[in-house]
């Protein structure tokens, strides 16, 4: 029977899935920092395909970060994929720099995890690399200082290494039949809270309960920005109109109340990805 993984790839993708395959020569055993989410799990199931599963670990961060949810769901993926997932508890919240939450956050958050897999996995499993999910089109974005710890760590980034863009990561993961292959991005708790305001755990934990009642309610995508008393939740455009008719609007407020919060708001602009931080970079000037 044939595995998820050795469903064959036809054309473009398949040219594409060797061309990753052939950056994984000589890294085995590999340790993929994993997420669940699509570029983790295409590399994971790429690694595997090139690989052997014997010779791939999954490596799961655990902190109060990562919504419960998207752990199960990480899980998931990964048994579909038929990886072993290693978790290990990443404490970036010890460190004063992450608290702090200027726009370097992603660079202690990122820095944490490779160290505690250097540390505390690597050895272990006897790995010859570590590679993460970072696609083409991520190294062209400015707000995205977690591949700096990457580099840091020697971390390989096979992904964009081969130039595939998010595009071609989410046309191989459908043809795989990934679970996560049409799973909106998902980034983690700490980005629904405005830089230089500080992470806590508690914040974390609202975000946490007032975004899974709203999956609840039937809003799929979704992001709770954290402003003190007031949530300021963004949905897809084509979803504003029903979060504020009758009934879904008592439910929002009922249950983001319920979360903790005083005031509720639905930010007109929809979902909007990095602009915590990109309205604190410096403006590009050709």
């Amino acid at each position: 029977m044939t595995s998820l993984v050795d469903q064959p790839l036809t054309g473009e993708l398949s040219a594409a899935a060797q061309a990753v395959g052939s950056r994984l020569i000589g890294a085995a055993p590999l340790g993929v920092a994993f997420s669940g989410g699509v570029d983790s799990s295409v590399l994971l199931a790429l690694a595997v395909r090139a690989l052997g599963a014997d010779q791939v670990v999954a490596i799961l961060g655990v902190s109060p970060s990562l919504a419960s949810d998207e752990r199960l769901a990480a899980h998931q993926v990964a048994a579909v994929i038929g990886a072993r997932v290693v978790e290990i508890q990443t404490r970036e919240g010890d460190n004063p720099a992450y608290r702090a939450n200027g726009p370097d956050r992603c660079f202690h958050c990122k820095d944490e995890l490779f160290t505690r897999i250097d540390d505390e996995v690597a050895g272990a499993y006897g790995l010859a690399a570590v590679a993460y999910g970072e696609n083409a089109d991520d190294m062209m974005r400015p707000d995205r200082p977690g591949s700096r710890a990457a580099s840091n760590h020697k971390v390989l980034r096979p992904l964009a290494d081969a130039g595939l863009g998010k595009a071609t990561v989410r046309a191989i993961a459908r043809a795989l039949d990934l679970p996560s292959a049409d799973k909106p991005a998902a980034p983690c708790l700490a980005s629904r809270i405005p830089h230089h305001q500080e992470v806590s755990e508690a914040k974390l934990a609202q975000i946490e309960t007032a975004e899974k009642a709203l999956r609840v309610l039937g809003f799929a995508e979704c992001r709770v920005r954290h402003h003190g008393e007031v949530a300021r939740i963004e949905l897809p455009a084509g979803e504003l109109m029903r979060a504020v008719s009758a009934p879904a609007r008592e439910q929002i407020h009922a249950a983001i109340t319920a979360a903790g919060f005083r005031f509720v708001a639905v930010d007109l602009a929809g979902i909007q990805s990095g602009t915590f931080t990109m309205s604190l970079l410096p403006v590009r000037r050709d």
